[in-house]
């Protein structure tokens, strides 16, 4: 059953692959592009820098914060095609504006373009994919369909980081954009709205037998009926559909506890790795020196590890100990990484702690799968945007701790390395003098 659901997604996989490829293929040289733009001269640890991509990930935040939800809630009602076409089309501008040019004017028309098209297009791919499994994969089958294509994604970094490693910069976001261009084209063409039409009836089966006969004591078991009825939908203006997304957010959340504490791991789970993307490369580069080549074989390393382990690792463990175990491990191993790059004494500990990777890996996968057993097929897409904008509005509280953090750390390093500077300037002044000295008093 899994094999053969697995050839029916093969189309959605396609389109995440696409779709995470040009997002993946940016990142490694973001940071440079980012640093030459609005940094003067040699300055390479100037905070603006820092504080834009904190900006950025603020307002995005904000944006998606808002808009998954709603974005969910009208999949449910108009379908998951139509929903992803509209991010896939504003995700194709930004990378053909660097694809264009990269001077520091270019780069803010990139900045704000970003920003203003992410509040509805970051996330939406993943969010609406999950979304789509839900609906057409029943019962624990749908966490091993998760990690698969959470691993679809890790493969889509793999192979985007090492044609970052390989491409010049100018074809990077060239390629990026053709990327997304041909994944919209794809999406429109092959994929189909629900796999069977028959399947829902199952599904519910499936979900009430395998909730009731989970071996973690049953506490996961999905409600015997779906927690929003379904009603006969009319045509409302954008803001009813807002308030009516809101409610059903706050019916899900009061309806299932279950529910409740997932989104609670979702926000704390992602505040750490939110942080962490907006300040770490910007720490490294600070105090290691990285460039874009060692970001892009830091990241290669751990897609690669990260593919491997929910494509072959995941669903074997969750057969095993369950999905409960399986993420209560992952935050422990998340922990236990996120300790080590904090007290980073050497350049290889970055690369060494990514043995940690195939077990942190594995905490969103086990939160969808939890997630979405607690509602029906019809009701996929509200839970996928409330658990969307959970991670949004940790990605907006982020960047408040991080970038601060982050600026003080980049402060002291390159204060370090101005005052050795110095130092080494004006012994090599004193030993230039004192040679001058000796050289005249040999003349006389």
């Amino acid at each position: 059953m899994e094999e053969y659901r697995l050839g029916e997604l093969r189309h959605l996989l396609t389109t995440v692959f696409l779709s995470g490829f040009s997002e993946f293929l940016v990142k490694p040289v973001m940071t440079d592009v980012t640093v030459a733009a609005v940094c003067s001269g040699l300055n390479e640890t100037c905070s603006l820098a820092v504080y834009l991509t904190g900006v950025e990930q603020v307002t995005v935040g904000l944006g998606t914060m808002v808009m998954m939800p709603v974005i969910g809630n009208l999949s449910d009602r108009y379908g998951i095609k139509t929903l992803l076409t509209l991010p896939m089309c504003l995700s194709i501008l930004p990378p053909a504006i660097l694809a264009y040019r990269r001077d520091t004017n270019f780069f803010y028309a990139f900045y704000i373009t970003k920003i203003l098209f992410d509040m509805v297009c970051q996330g939406t791919v993943d969010c609406l994919a999950h979304a789509y499994v839900a609906k057409n994969v029943c019962g624990r089958k749908r966490i091993s369909m998760f990690g698969v294509l959470a691993g679809v994604r890790s493969i889509s970094g793999v192979c985007a980081t090492f044609s970052a490693r390989l491409l010049p910069i100018a074809s990077i976001f060239q390629v990026a954009a053709i990327s997304f261009f041909f994944g919209l084209v794809y999406m429109r063409v092959f994929l189909k709205e629900r796999l069977h039409d028959d399947d829902e009836d199952d599904c519910d089966e499936d979900d009430n037998t395998s909730g009731r006969n989970h071996h973690d004591g049953g506490d996961l078991t999905m409600l015997a009926e779906p927690i929003l009825r379904d009603a006969p939908t009319k045509i409302h203006i954008v803001l009813n559909t807002k308030y009516s997304s809101l409610k059903d957010m706050v019916s899900l959340i009061k309806n299932s506890t279950i529910l409740v504490q997932t989104l609670v791991v979702t926000f704390f789970a992602t505040f750490a790795q939110s942080g962490m993307q907006s300040a770490f490369l910007y720490f490294l580069k600070a105090r290691f020196g990285f460039n874009k080549n060692d970001f892009a074989e830091l990241i290669l390393l751990v897609t690669i590890i990260g593919s491997i382990s929910q494509l072959f690792i995941l669903p074997k463990l969750v057969s095993a100990i369950g999905e409960r175990r399986v993420l209560s491990t992952g935050l422990l191993m998340d922990s236990v990484n996120a300790a080590c790059l904090s007290v980073s004494w050497s350049a290889w500990v970055p690369y060494a702690t990514t043995v940690l990777v195939p077990v942190t890996m594995f905490v969103m996968p086990s939160v969808c799968g939890i997630a979405s057993r607690q509602v029906g097929p019809g009701e996929q897409g509200k839970v996928q945007g409330c658990i969307s904008g959970v991670k949004s509005f940790s990605g907006v509280v982020a960047p408040f701790i991080y970038s601060p953090l982050t600026d003080d750390r980049i402060f002291s390093e390159s204060s370090y390395k101005r005052c050795s500077f110095s130092v080494d300037e004006q012994s090599n002044q004193q030993h230039f003098k004192r040679r001058s000295l000796i050289h005249e008093g040999n003349l006389f």
